[in-house]
Formats: structure tokens, sequence, C-alpha cells
């Protein structure tokens, strides 16, 4: 094996998912997904820190994208304006290419309760990450707090949603109109 592949985090990733489709999340190895992806154990290990972690790939990035566009909206952006600039720039990633894998990830996920735990550990990290990009624009709590919940469930809404069986729509459209529901929502309160 060489000592540079291109494409090495997602050659892990597919490995994994035809594992994880063949055989069922608990009986694959790190070794044998580095093995699928023609890679070492190292190599892997050098992307990812567990086999888990080959399914929450992204999150990071995710939360940078969040905060720098909540940093670059403009300063009479509304806490809520701040956030739909996060909502639209975090769904740029999500082309159609990806649904496909999205909705394997979602299928292993769903299977097994310590994945469907780190998944909501992943909502909330993203959560904290806009929360923080709003305090650090001057937001106070708890409305920092509030409408990064708004923008988290927004968000998580409309990947549920892009990845349902039968759904073409694109995500950041699915995005959108999630916080547009949400956002009346919030108007009918009270």
């Amino acid at each position: 094996m060489s000592r540079w592949e291109p494409n090495t985090r997602e050659r892990l990733l597919d490995a994994a998912l035809d594992l994880f489709g063949e055989r069922g999340y608990d009986t694959v190895t790190v070794a044998e997904i580095a093995e699928r992806a023609g890679l070492t154990k190292r190599t892997f290990f050098r992307h990812f820190s567990d086999k888990r972690e080959v399914l929450f790939a992204g999150q990071d990035e995710l939360s940078r994208i969040f905060a720098e566009a909540i940093a670059d909206a403009p300063a009479s952006a509304t806490p809520i304006e701040a956030v739909a600039a996060a909502l639209k720039a975090g769904a740029a990633p999500f082309g159609p290419q990806r649904r496909d894998r999205a909705r394997q990830v979602q299928s292993v996920v769903a299977g097994y309760r310590d994945l469907r735990e780190r998944a909501l550990l992943k909502r909330a990290t993203l959560r904290a990450a806009v929360a923080d990009a709003l305090l650090a624009r001057g937001v106070p709590d708890p409305t920092a707090g509030l409408a990064a919940e708004i923008g988290s469930l927004a968000f998580t809404t409309g990947f549920d949603r892009w990845v349902a069986p039968g759904s073409e729509r694109e995500f950041a459209d699915l995005v959108r109109e999630a916080f547009d529901e949400l956002l009346a929502a919030t108007a009918t309160l009270g």
C-alpha cells in the first residue's frame, strides 16, 4: 500500500458502510474497514478515533461553517437572521451526491442505541457552536440559546426530510422550509 492515498476519508467511510450493511455494525472491526478500503489500520486512526466516528465525520467542519457564517452575518442581522445565514452555509455541502451515503449512515445509526446517543451528542455540539457564535456577537442568553435551538431543530428536521425514502428535494430547501415552519410556530405560542 502506498503512503498517500487520495480520498482516504471517503474510502474509509465507503468501506465501513459496505461492511456495516453486509454484517452489521457490531461485528465489523477497524482492521476490516481499513483492509476493505485498501489502507492500513494506522491510516484509519490518523483520520478517526474509532469506527463509530466514521459515521459522524464532518461534525467539526459543520460547526466551523455555522460559526463563521454567524460571525460574518451583517452587524444589523437579528439573532434569527444570523442563524438563517448559518443554516444556509451549513446546507451547502449536502448536495444530491451525498444523499445515498447519508441514508446509509442513518440506517446504521438507527439500529444501535450507542450510535443514536452519539448522534444526539453531535446535535448538541452543533447547537452549542451556534449558541457560542451568537454569544460572541453579543447576543445575550437565553436569546442565543433559543435561537440556536431553533436552528438546530430546523437543521435536524430538514436533514430527516432529506434522507427520507423517496425524497428528492434539495437539502437547503428542506432546511429553509423547516426553519420557516418553526418561526411560524413560535408566533403562535402566545
